[in-house]
């Protein structure tokens, strides 16, 4: 088996799934896969989405229903004749400007934020986050740098995110 050198990436962080109705992906998580049946839906209304956050095989998985007609995962979704499935992975990184160095060095481009607007690095509620314009094998890219105590402190102060 092959494995990567990439010294930036550390792990997985989550994926993330488009699907069109959070609640019914979930009750098929619950039965095939044991995942506990009081898993929350998180309703984001920033970015209009709908999620069922929880841990399987020590991932986080995210099942993202767009609240919207358009909405990112929805319009994810259509492009692909209407077929839920994996939209993106997040890599955790222990120094996210390092690693997008990386990547850009290999000729990837920065994307734009769906949920925020925002172009690069930028501050979400986990960590420091950035997203590439370019994909492998279909998914997209996602770079977390998931923040310290401090950081995570300095954050919950700071309003509006």
């Amino acid at each position: 088996m092959s494995v990567s050198t990439n010294p930036n990436v550390l792990s997985i962080k989550h994926m993330a799934f488009g699907v069109k109705d959070a609640k019914k992906a979930l009750e098929a998580y619950s039965k095939f896969l044991d995942v506990p049946t009081d898993t929350a839906l998180i309703d984001y209304p920033k970015s209009k989405n709908r999620v069922a956050l929880f841990q399987l095989g020590g991932i986080e998985y995210q099942l993202c229903q767009s609240l919207e007609e358009g909405g990112r995962f929805d319009a994810w979704m259509k492009q692909r004749g209407g077929a839920e499935g994996l939209h993106h992975i997040c890599y955790a990184v222990d120094n996210i400007d390092k690693a997008l160095d990386h990547a850009k060095a290999q000729g990837a481009d920065l994307r734009i934020c769906q949920a925020c607007g925002v172009y690069g690095s930028h501050p979400h509620p986990e960590g420091f986050v950035a997203f590439l314009d370019n994909d492998a094998g279909g998914i997209e890219i996602e770079f977390m740098q998931v923040y310290t105590p401090e950081e995570l402190e300095k954050y919950n102060a700071f309003k509006g995110i």
